[in-house]
This record gives structure tokens, C-alpha cells and sequence, in this order.
């Protein structure tokens, strides 16, 4: 789930926006609006817009909050937070690395409902203070306000706690059936059997209240559970995939010979006589018989089709030294991890300043399908 909007960073984590997001912002506003012109009339269009708006941001700044309670467990158990992006169901927290231990897990899991708990709590006590009812009518903006906060708030992190991996609730599951079981690999198995089976029952349920005249309401509880089996059965898929490429280093799949390009030569050459000639992706740059760097179609791409005749491979190639390189014994988890992060498909393996091979995304893959093929 990657941010196409950019908004900010918090404590070195980049705040984003999916496009979905924009969507469910709208729908919030308006419902907002509905709801409170119903219950309060009085207030005037300017005031209910004015606050349906306002209502939506804080309630997005809470999810925001939500999600920075995970990152900030993460962080404080060495996992390193890349980003948070908010979308159509809510917020995502890209934690790069998983979880070594059930502790870490139940605590990264839990921290979010007991956040939005918390906020919600906080919320309906002021609310309450300043004259707050549950009906709803005739009511002070700023209590209105903050009644709904607080009822939206707490009713977030009961919804989180729903044992469906990978919700909150659901990670909290497999991190007490780790800590039973003592088996991550288990214990993910049977969290993610179970969240699917939780998708199912919201796919059929929000159908069948669809069919009985709930209208959205229910396309929706079908397309949050479209989207739980849907993370669920990827999270499986990226723990098995996991599995499979565990204890194997770079060093054992790497490539040991790779294609060189001269640095003086054109684009034009390159492209006609190297890429468009075969299947290689990665070329390594010489200049007097020393690497300098790799060369791959991205970096040809950004460059104008007119000026390749004109530009030599020197001048886009990706030097060396600004290069995420990794070591031969770095694990393959790692590499794909790096690539991931990086958004690259191949990585130089260096070792003392030294060009040992070449590890790719390529690689990576055609030894997962062998082990797939093999069932090892």
C-alpha cells in the first residue's frame, strides 16, 4: 500500500495518502453533514459543513495516531517503520521487517485498539463535560464533535480486535498462539486460516444485508471483507515465501559473471547492440578496465530517445559507491527486503570495495519456484 500523496513526516516516518483514501474522505464529510443537519438543524449549513469537515481531519489524525502507536512499538523492538499511509479501510503502517519473537507481536498488535480506546475514552469524557448526549440533538457543535469522535474512536478498536488476520485483533491471535505453540510458523498458519474464514463470513453477511435492503452498508462490510481475505492470503503467501528463503545467503545465488558495458559507449549502442539483443537487465560499467558502476533500463528510460546517440553510458550509470550494495553473507530475506524498500530489482554484492556479483529479483524467483516445484 504505497502513498501517491505525500503529506508530511513524524518522527522520520512519511505520512501519505492512497488515492482510495480520497474517496471514503468524501463519504465521511457527507455523512457527517447528513447526520448532524438531521440531528441539529439550527446549526445552519456553514456551521455543519464547517464541522463535518473538521470532524473527518481529527478523525483521520486519530487513525494517523493509531497507526504511529504500532510504528513506535516497532521502533523500540529495533524494527525499522517506513511509512504510513492512510486509504479506503482505514491506515497501514509499513513495518519492514517481521516480528522475531510473540512478545514483540502481541505488543505491536495490541498497541493500536488500546490507542483508539484511549482517544475514544478521552474524547466522550470531554464531550460528556460539556453537555453531550447520546441522542444527539440540540447540542453544542464542540460536543457533537467530540461525542462522535469518541463513539468512532472506541468502536475502531473494537472492530481491530476482530481475530482476522491481519487486523490488530488477529495479530494479537497469532502472537499468543506463537508464545503456546512456540512456532511462528504455526502459529501464522492457523491466524491467517482463521482470518479468512472471519473475510468469508463479512463477504456473506454484508450480501446478504445487501440483498435485504441495507444498501451500501452492505457492499461495504463485503468489500472490507474482499479486502481482509485478500491480505490475508498475501501475509501467508510473504510468510511462506519467507520460510522458503530462510538461511540461504546471497552469496549462494548470486551471479558470478555478468555482462560488462564499456563507459564511453552511446545509449543508442547500448539499447540496439546490449539490451535490445538479450536478456539481460543489469550491465556493469567499466572505465579503463575498473568498475565504476551499473547500468540498467531505468536509467535509460528517463533519458530523451533523441539524445541517446548523443550521451554516453558514464553519464547514467549508477556509481558504485551510491549503490545499496549488500555482502555475500547477507540473507536472501534481507536482499528482497532492501530491493523492496528501495523499489530496485537487482543489488551489487560487494565485499571490501570489491564487485563480487550481482543478486536480482530473478534470481530470487527462479529458486522459490524450484523449491515450490520441489516442495522443500
Amino acid at each position: 500500500m504505497k502513498a501517491q500523496i505525500k503529506l508530511f513526516k513524524i518522527f522520520g516516518i512519511q505520512i501519505g495518502l492512497h488515492y482510495s483514501w480520497l474517496l471514503i474522505a468524501v463519504l465521511v464529510v457527507f455523512s457527517l453533514a447528513g447526520q448532524f443537519a438531521f440531528t441539529n438543524p439550527e446549526w445552519g449549513s456553514t456551521v455543519i459543513w464547517g464541522l463535518a469537515i473538521l470532524t473527518a481531519l481529527l478523525f483521520f489524525a486519530a487513525i494517523v495516531v493509531h497507526e504511529l502507536s504500532h510504528a513506535a512499538v516497532a521502533k523500540t523492538r529495533g524494527l525499522p517503520v517506513r511509512s504510513i499511509t492512510l486509504f479506503a479501510l482505514g491506515g497501514v503502517a509499513q513495518i519492514e521487517k517481521e516480528a522475531s519473537d510473540a512478545k514483540t507481536e502481541f505488543w505491536m498488535g495490541i498497541a493500536g485498539p488500546i490507542t483508539s480506546a484511549v482517544i475514544g475514552i478521552i474524547c466522550l469524557g470531554i464531550a460528556a463535560g460539556i453537555g453531550w448526549t447520546p441522542s444527539g440533538s440540540h447540542q453544542a457543535p464542540l460536543a457533537a464533535m467530540l461525542g462522535w469522535l469518541g463513539v468512532i474512536n472506541i468502536l475502531l478498536a473494537v472492530f481491530n480486535m476482530i481475530p482476522g488476520f491481519p487486523l490488530d485483533g488477529g495479530r494479537v491471535l497469532r502472537a499468543v498462539i506463537w508464545w503456546i505453540t512456540g512456532s511462528a510458523a504455526r502459529a501464522t498458519r492457523i491466524a491467517t486460516a482463521i482470518g479468512q474464514v472471519i473475510a468469508f463470513a463479512f463477504i456473506i453477511i454484508g450480501l446478504f444485508r445487501f440483498f435485504n435492503g441495507a444498501g451500501f452498508a452492505g457492499l461495504w462490510l463485503t468489500f472490507i471483507g474482499w479486502f481482509l481475505l485478500d491480505a490475508a492470503r498475501s501475509t501467508y503467501a510473504q510468510f511462506e515465501t519467507i520460510e522458503r528463503l530462510r538461511g540461504i545467503r546471497v552469496r549462494d545465488i548470486m551471479a558470478g559473471d555478468w555482462p560488462v558495458i564499456d563507459a564511453k559507449t552511446n545509449l543508442q549502442t547500448f539499447v540496439d547492440d546490449h539490451l535490445l539483443k538479450s536478456a539481460k537487465r543489469c550491465f556493469v560499467v567499466e572505465e579503463d578496465g575498473h568498475v565504476v558502476g551499473i547500468v540498467t533500463p531505468h536509467e535509460v528510460k528517463d533519458v530523451d530517445r533523441e539524445k541517446w546517440s548523443q550521451i554516453t553510458v558514464a553519464e547514467v550509470t549508477l556509481p558504485l559507491e551510491k549503490l545499496h550494495a549488500v555482502k555475500p553473507a547477507t540473507t536472501l530475506t534481507e536482499a528482497l527486503e532492501t530491493m523492496g524498500r528501495e523499489d530496485i530489482n537487482q543489488l551489487p554484492v560487494m565485499s571490501s570495495g570489491h564487485l563480487d556479483g550481482i543478486i536480482s529479483r530473478s534470481h530470487i524467483l527462479r529458486l522459490l519456484q524450484t523449491r515450490a516445484e520441489l516442495q522443500v
